[in-house]
């Protein structure tokens, strides 16, 4: 048997049209709704961190955020809040997945600051998650390097709108509608790379802290290797910089021939040397 389309008149083919198109204008509308306006990351890279601003840390001290840019160490700077029931906790459970299999240590090496953007947890809650995070993490001794801050309502914003990153109270689910992503940061205080998603590869974040470090953090070779390293906007990742390779390979190149010279002029000048007679 057969099949054969069946026809249909313009009339119902319109009709069809109209439905598909009204079916697509409520899917835009529960996947864009307007509570989730504003909620988004633009990127203010370069800018100051505003360094005067002040949050109560895990023991409920007043510290301003001068306190964590020292000139000497690159910061990770998270935006969370503490009850979140899951974009947070993946964030940070993302951060220890990134620095754990790291050589480089918070405190020692570099700071991770977390910033709730709820103004209404306090200190005693930040606490509690800096225990649980440290034990997750399996170095009690981190603890001297990732703080956690609560704040009032004006810090917070003027945080989050310095970094550009977008949230939103939803009264419905009691929750925040946010990004995720995380803050790369000099010793400085300036905003060096933002890094996006849920899980930050260990090369990732090396290749990240690093480029925050501005030459304070890492070894010569690690400073070479971010060189032949390229921060692609489109992938929102770290790849190979092939003019970086080439800059470097020549570099390479210049230096074995300049030491190739200078053992072969060695040699000559030994040969050229008259020992006279005794």
């Amino acid at each position: 048997m057969r099949w054969v389309m069946p026809s249909f008149r313009p009339g119902v083919l319109a009709l069809v049209a109209m439905i598909l198109a009204a079916g697509a204008d409520v899917c835009a509308e529960e996947l864009n709704p307007k509570e989730f306006d504003g909620v988004g990351i633009t990127e203010h890279l370069g800018d100051a961190v505003p360094a005067d601003l002040t949050f109560k840390d895990e023991t409920g001290k007043s510290v301003r955020l001068a306190d964590y840019f020292d000139g000497e160490k690159p910061v990770i700077l998270t935006l969370v809040y503490y009850n979140c029931p899951m974009l947070c906790n993946m964030v940070l459970n993302g951060v220890i997945e990134g620095i754990r299999p790291l050589d480089w240590r918070p405190g020692r090496d570099y700071r991770i600051l977390s910033v709730s953007i709820d103004h209404r947890e306090q200190p005693e809650l930040a606490a509690a998650k800096k225990k649980s995070y440290l034990t997750e993490l399996g170095d009690e001794s981190a603890g001297a390097g990732w703080h956690f801050l609560t704040g009032d309502r004006q810090a917070i914003k003027a945080l989050a709108d310095a970094v550009g990153f977008g949230f939103r109270y939803d009264p419905d689910r009691m929750e925040y509608a946010h990004g995720a992503a995380i803050f790369m940061v000099s010793p400085e205080g300036k905003l060096t790379r933002y890094l996006y998603g849920i899980q930050f590869e260990p090369k990732q974040l090396k290749l990240a802290l690093t480029e925050a470090g501005q030459g304070k953090l890492g070894s010569a070779i690690d400073q070479f290797v971010l060189r032949c390293y390229h921060y692609d906007p489109d992938s929102r990742k770290y790849g190979i910089y092939v003019w970086g390779v080439m800059r470097m390979g020549g570099l390479l190149t210049v230096l074995i021939i300049g030491f190739m010279l200078l053992v072969f002029w060695r040699r000559e000048r030994r040969r050229g040397t008259v020992v006279s007679p005794a």
